[in-house]
């Protein structure tokens, strides 16, 4: 048998569809790995702290943005849910455009399935280096989410192409993260309705609010979410959300200085110096 004959056979063997809620790595919500952008992004993109460097690289095609990032939860998604069943998982994923875009909420338009073809190949360009470790294993040198990408079609009887299936291979760092940490955290189902600065304040929120309040520092909040512009427009944009309340499961509220320093009266948004986040439930019992 041939080796293409063989993979046409593999496609009928689908991973999808997703019979269970979407599901990420923790480390992936907390930390910027993508760029906040609905057009290419192109520049270089960088997070470090004490304890934490990040460092990516784009192609031509540009960095992997948030909207690719739904490809990797999908496929996390299907692996998590694999793992719970007992099941034995690979790297490799095989799956519908269909069931992706069911999940996701994109309409199946030959827009769509343009874009995510970009999606996939940015996803497979983009080159990652982190001191984050995965499964108990750190390792230098630069990565890409998706070590392999495949688009399979069949062919009409007037020879026009349609999408069969998608074949991914993911990368050995987020393998071992979901197969070994297991530290995987659910997302809200209106998650991939939101903008690209409110998907990320709810992963960033979702990954360190437990059941109780957190205060971040602003600078330190714009910087975890991969914001590229000012402190001042960050601080204009997080005032709309948590005005708008739009967060799924959390509260955001901007504390001044003198709200936390206790010197005088409380200005609320203000010269903001940090925010408060709030899980949702706790402001229901109160």
């Amino acid at each position: 048998m041939s080796q293409d004959v063989a993979i046409q056979g593999d496609l009928f063997a689908f991973d999808s569809p997703l019979l269970t809620e979407v599901r990420g790595e923790r480390s992936l919500m907390a930390f910027p790995f993508f760029a906040l952008s609905k057009t290419k992004w192109t520049k270089p993109l960088e997070y470090k702290t004490e304890s934490v460097s990040i460092e990516i690289v784009c192609t031509p095609k540009g960095v992997a943005t948030i909207y690719d990032k739904e490809v990797l939860l999908y496929v996390a998604s299907l692996m998590v849910a694999k793992l719970d069943a007992g099941e034995q998982v690979s790297q490799d994923f095989y799956f519908t455009a269909h069931d992706l875009f069911r999940v996701t909420g994109v309409s199946g338009s030959a827009r769509s399935y343009s874009r995510l073809s970009d999606a996939l190949e940015r996803l497979q360009g983009t080159q990652i280096k982190t001191n984050i470790e995965a499964g108990g294993e750190g390792q230098s040198g630069f990565f890409s989410w998706l070590s392999d990408a495949q688009l399979h079609y069949t062919k009409t009887a007037k020879g026009d192409k349609r999408l069969k299936a998608i074949k991914v291979r993911l990368c050995d760092w987020l393998y071992r993260a979901i197969l070994r940490d297991r530290r995987v955290l659910d997302y809200d189902p209106t998650y991939f309705q939101l903008g690209p600065i409110e998907r990320r304040l709810y992963e960033v929120a979702r990954s360190a609010c437990g059941h109780e309040p957190i205060e971040v520092e602003l600078e330190e909040l714009r910087l975890q979410t991969g914001y590229q512009s000012s402190l001042k427009h960050f601080r204009y944009e997080l005032k709309r959300i948590a005005d708008e309340g739009i967060v799924p499961g959390f509260s955001f509220e901007l504390v001044d200085s003198a709200a936390t320093s206790g010197t005088s009266r409380p200005r609320r948004n203000a010269g903001a110096a940090s925010v408060k986040i709030t899980p949702r439930t706790l402001l229901q019992h109160a």
